[in-house]
């Protein structure tokens, strides 16, 4: 690339031919105009320590390049092109007129670089100053969560698929492994694909599953996982759980047989692809299922603006949206020492999530889950009274019941000439509860939330999340990487994104060196 003088002479030339494309409050101007200032070459100078091996590009140039790929969702390959053809982004990238595009792996090099850095999320920390800086933000004391899943960038693989797969994979890369390898006798392995058998015959298929296991058995049987990389311990690691996770013993046999079936269940949290682990099945309805990732974000409401954001796998209890509520409000730095009230649908109303965000000094305006009932109709747990005083629970007919230390309760024998049962329990030994932790904030919740002003503050500002959702997912309902460490960082990057845009919008200007709204 030229020199920045000579590279600003020659931009005045490609901004006199692409003016029009460029009309005030695009993201494309506001890069040309600005992209010094939102990201000064110190903010990456870390990245750099010893001072050789600098970027040919400068750091200004790179981070609006990534700006602009999230926002318009290309790969590495087409940002470079754009760069090289598109003068919209010759300008707001400083790019002069007869200047050609960085290869494309340039883009994977920031992308490593920044991922191992102390500060790898730079880029949306560098608009989230803008936004604080402008007063986007102030005084407005909402915040609302929701998430969605995403596809993945690759194909499901069937169980036989992936132990195939994984067993060349242990081969190519395991020192020693490929002799090993080479003695299975369940498989050629030196062929890529499934096995060619009938596969409308159950047997056949029992058959190979029971080789292909015994196979990733005796392979593993065959290393020292102690003297392996890290990433190599991955690799095997990896043989191992899909050797078991959709597999049982034959019907008739034990482990120790080496006669196995598919199992007639699926692990809940069933890795569907050796391509990428990190990949999951997930349901977006109970009609429609979506093998991805599940992305998460908080807004506030009247902007729009996304306020922190994280991708996680779309299974396991850890990154459900309730898990993962609080870890948003906590990312969620414009929150500051100011109380918020916290918006959401009934997938956050866990106790947990309720107790964390009372415990912050904020309010929970969120939805509580539906109760359920043992006789359709019939008497929900608010219709018990429970005494905290006296430990004791009382039931709709009048009965009062001791807690155990443990919060169970057993009404036995006078539900039997009860009127009420019918009402109330199936069991022929009569109502037993258990109550779990936070299931006092919980009923405290559900009481709350029949206020009118709780009701109206929640069906006027909750659903401007999934605006910001459309947002964010406008042709980008892929990830477009494997893994969900690189594409967190894409959706953290996405979300810096469409803040910029959103705060052009809204009218944000420079004046005398400061960001403001209009």
């Amino acid at each position: 690339m030229q020199g920045r003088d000579d590279g600003q002479r020659q931009l005045l030339d490609v901004e006199s031919m692409a003016g029009h494309m460029l009309p005030a409050g695009s993201v494309f101007k506001f890069l040309a105009d600005h992209r010094h200032e939102l990201f000064p070459d110190d903010a990456f100078e870390d990245l750099f320590p010893s001072g050789r091996g600098r970027p040919s590009t400068p750091v200004d140039v790179i981070a609006s390049v990534m700006v602009l790929q999230t926002l318009h969702s290309l790969s590495d390959r087409e940002t470079a092109e754009a760069v090289t053809f598109d003068l919209r982004w010759k300008a707001a990238c400083g790019f002069a007129l007869t200047d050609a595009s960085f290869h494309p792996t340039v883009l994977t090099y920031w992308r490593r670089r920044l991922a191992n850095s102390t500060r790898p999320h730079r880029i949306f920390e560098a608009v989230t100053e803008v936004i604080e800086q402008s007063g986007a933000l102030s005084g407005r004391k909402r915040r609302a969560l929701d998430s969605t899943i995403l596809e993945d960038a690759v194909a499901r693989q069937d169980t036989v698929t992936q132990l195939v797969a994984q067993i060349r994979r242990v081969g190519r890369e395991i020192p020693g492994a490929d002799v090993l390898v080479s003695a299975l006798t369940g498989h050629d392995y030196a062929k890529p694909g499934k096995p060619d058998i009938a596969w409308d015959d159950r047997a056949a298929r029992d058959d190979l599953v029971s080789a292909l296991v015994t196979d990733a058995l005796s392979l593993l049987a065959g290393i020292d996982p102690t003297v392996l990389t890290d990433a190599q311990q991955e690799t095997v690691a990896l043989l191992a759980l899909v050797a078991g996770q959709d597999v049982e013993p034959a019907d008739g046999s034990h482990e120790t047989e080496g006669r196995w079936k598919i199992a007639r269940r699926v692990a809940p949290d069933r890795v569907i692809s050796t391509v990428d682990p990190d990949a999951r099945h997930a349901h977006k309805s109970r009609q429609k299922k979506v093998d991805g990732f599940k992305s998460h974000i908080i807004i506030e409401p009247d902007t729009g603006l996304v306020t922190a954001a994280i991708l996680t796998k779309a299974a396991g209890l850890a990154n459900s949206d309730a898990a993962r509520g609080m870890e948003l409000v906590t990312k969620d730095t414009s929150i500051g020492a100011q109380n918020v009230d916290v918006l959401g649908d009934s997938a956050y109303g866990s106790g947990e999530l309720l107790a964390a965000i009372t415990a912050a000094g904020h309010t929970a305006i969120i939805k509580p889950p539906p109760l359920g009932r043992a006789i359709p109709g019939g008497f929900t747990v608010d219709d018990f009274t429970i005494d905290e005083t006296t430990n004791t629970v009382t039931c709709p007919a009048g009965q009062t019941r001791p807690l155990s230390a443990a919060g169970r309760a057993s009404f036995g024998s006078s539900c039997a000439t009860c009127p009420l049962m019918k009402q109330c329990t199936t069991a022929k030994s009569g109502k037993k509860m258990l109550l779990r932790e936070h299931d006092a904030i919980r009923r405290e919740h559900r009481v709350r939330a029949q206020d009118p002003l709780f009701q109206a503050d929640y069906r006027q500002h909750r659903p401007m999340v999934e605006r910001s959702i459309a947002w964010m997912t406008r042709k980008s309902r892929r990830v477009p990487y494997r893994g969900v460490v690189k594409n967190n960082a894409w959706w953290v990057n996405r979300a810096a994104g469409i803040n910029l845009k959103r705060l052009l919008n809204l009218g944000l200007t420079r004046q005398s060196g400061i960001w403001a709204m209009g």
